[in-house]
């Protein structure tokens, strides 16, 4: 007898199970899109601890009957794929058939659908139905999945905590409702509504029901279309551009999907326009004949293959750069004093300096120090404090060997970018946006490594405003927020509010800095003390140094030269990039063939 057997159905069931519910997530997704290919209008989720103990999804789809919703559960069984021409023109959300036996194999489930006004309920436990009974549901199919995992207890002791399980759950039903805006969307958890879309058919109602109404009033509608494909949605103003890619939602016929490659050409087009470390706020909607596109890649049938792909991307990259250039895009700045640059003793005198000047206007002589008054030196507690020359010059000439780079004169500035130096050893060139990001680099590292997270109250609050599965992520973690320095306070669904931050915060670049570091701890998923610090030292010190076509007088630029020297490493910014190259005399003789040799 041979040793090769057909597998019980039940077993092949489970196995099924493995690739197709990982987590409560895939459970959701299966009913929704199933609900959705019966043409409901209305798909409601409620969830009882984030669907680890139930997940009810009801709708008012067109139901089945009697002998389908029997078969609804046996592998391999489906209403959206007849012959295997109609696996290369997939209209639909699923088509498998594995996904209704695969959840019934690892829970219990209580199914009851209606057709033509009969209707009819179903039991399972463990994929085995053990009774089928009449039911009085109307309209619509409920299926109530319970006891996740309660025969395979691995899967379920693995299983995330219950904010992240809930949060995936949210952005995928929030990518949805982006997707379908004719169909009304509810979702609940332990009874508290977490969405609610009016499934009216207008896009921008469900944009303000998901990342609300700041977002909402700063998108723009697009629109485009070639031989291939038909895009349409929305595009969000770059100031608004997030830390996170999530916010970038790109649907194909109806359907959310992951490309690397289509998201690296909407980024793209947002080059010069957002920082490269962010992600532009995008709904793209792409309508393409079926035959062009390939989803059966992975039962999740999230991966998708296009065999016109660089129609779509050129398509995509006219149509959204066309319409950046058509709008005004000067976002409300934060203007500062520039009179008082050099009076704020916890910051840089180099920090501040953010403006440009046209090439015929006169620089404003009034925001630079007298050279003869003022010198800049690092107290105990890292901030730089403005002192009279005259009392550090003897205190200067005994530290002058500990520096690693001599005194360096400034003889001007090229290009509003570099400046140009001499001493007797030869001539420097300065690159002095990386001379400001080094400088700004170590001060704030210090300040950060000293573990000094006292914090400083606000008068005006901060206001915080997120998508609500990013929401619940940052409930989660706000302990670890809380210990260095950021307490956050629930101001209404999705909303925080911030009375208070760290002390080595500077001044204007406080929202930035809140913000990206709870980028950092979400995208982390947990909190990395010295990968945190280093990153956001990093960060923080490009963000508020001068750039290039900054200007600079030659008096600011002896402070920001004399700054550089007392830097750990002067030699490269946080990135690796010189800040500084040097041609001695001989260097300069040798050039000028006043040397030979």
């Amino acid at each position: 007898m041979g040793t090769i057997k057909v597998m019980d159905e039940i077993l092949a069931n489970k196995i099924a199970a493995g690739e197709v519910v990982e987590r409560c997530l895939n459970v959701v997704k299966e009913l929704v899109e199933n609900s959705i290919d019966a043409k409901s209008t209305e798909i409601k989720i409620n969830l009882i601890d984030s669907g680890t103990k139930k997940i009810v999804v009801s709708d008012n789809g067109i139901g089945m009957n009697k002998e389908d919703a029997m078969l609804a559960f046996s592998r391999h069984a489906t209403s959206k794929l007849k012959d295997l021409d109609d696996l290369f023109n997939i209209s639909s959300l699923g088509f498998r058939g594995e996904a209704l036996p695969s959840i019934a194999s690892v829970s219990h489930i209580y199914l009851q659908t209606s057709k033509d006004g009969i209707g009819t309920s179903i039991f399972l436990n463990g994929g085995v139905i053990e009774r089928i009974e009449n039911s009085d549901l109307s309209v619509g199919t409920t299926i109530e999945v319970k006891d996740l995992f309660y025969n395979t207890p691995v899967r379920l002791k693995y299983l995330k905590n219950l904010y992240t399980e809930l949060a995936l759950i949210i952005e995928y039903v929030n990518k949805m409702a982006l997707s379908y805006p004719s169909i009304r969307f509810v979702l609940t958890n332990n009874e508290k509504e977490l969405l609610n879309t009016s499934g009216d058919g207008n896009l921008l109602k469900v944009i303000y029901a998901v990342y609300g109404i700041d977002i909402t009033k700063k998108m723009i509608e697009i629109n485009g279309e070639n031989d291939d494909y038909v895009i349409s949605g929305y595009i969000g103003y770059p100031e608004i551009a997030k830390t996170s890619r999530n916010v970038i939602t790109t649907l194909v016929n109806g359907r959310v999907i992951k490309n690397p490659e289509l998201n690296r050409c909407l980024v793209d087009c947002y080059h010069t326009y957002i920082p490269k470390d962010k992600f532009p706020m995008i709904i793209l909607n792409i309508d393409v004949d079926p035959i062009l596109i390939d989803i059966n890649i992975h039962p999740q049938k999230m991966d998708i293959k296009f065999s016109k792909l660089d129609s779509l991307k050129e398509l995509i990259t006219k149509v959204i750069n066309s319409k950046l250039k058509e709008i005004l895009l000067v976002p409300h700045a934060n203007i500062r004093d520039l009179n008082t640059i050099y009076e704020v003793e916890d910051s840089l005198p180099v920090n501040t300096i953010n403006y440009e000047l046209d090439e015929e206007e006169e620089p404003v002589k009034e925001t630079s120090p007298n050279r003869e008054e003022l010198s800049f030196d690092f107290d105990n507690d890292n901030k730089i404090t403005g002192t009279k020359t005259e009392e550090v010059v003897e205190e200067e000439k005994e530290e002058r060997c500990e520096y690693r780079i001599k005194e360096m004169i400034p003889v001007g500035v090229v290009h509003k970018t570099y400046i140009i130096a001499e001493n007797a050893s030869g001539m420097y060139i300065i690159d002095q946006h990386a001379a400001a990001e080094r400088i700004n680099y170590e001060k704030v590292l210090n300040a950060l490594l000293k573990e000094d997270y006292k914090v400083i109250g606000l008068l005006v609050p901060i206001r915080l405003e997120y998508p609500k599965d990013e929401f619940i992520r940052i409930k989660e973690h706000m302990d670890i927020l809380k210990s260095i320095g950021i307490t956050l306070e629930e101001f209404g669904d999705n909303t925080f509010i911030v009375r208070s931050h760290p002390t080595w915060f500077f001044e204007g670049y406080e929202r930035e800095a809140i913000e990206k570091i709870i980028a950092i701890t979400l995208e982390k998923g947990e909190f990395d003390k010295e990968k945190f610090i280093y990153r956001t030292a990093a960060t923080m010190a490009c963000k508020m140094s001068i750039k290039a076509n900054d200007y600079l007088d030659l008096d600011t630029a002896k402070i920001l030269l004399d700054n550089l020297r007392r830097c750990d490493n002067p030699f490269t910014c946080p990135h690796g990039r010189p800040t500084i190259i040097t041609y001695s005399n001989y260097d300069l003789e040798r050039l000028f063939k006043r040397a030979m040799n």
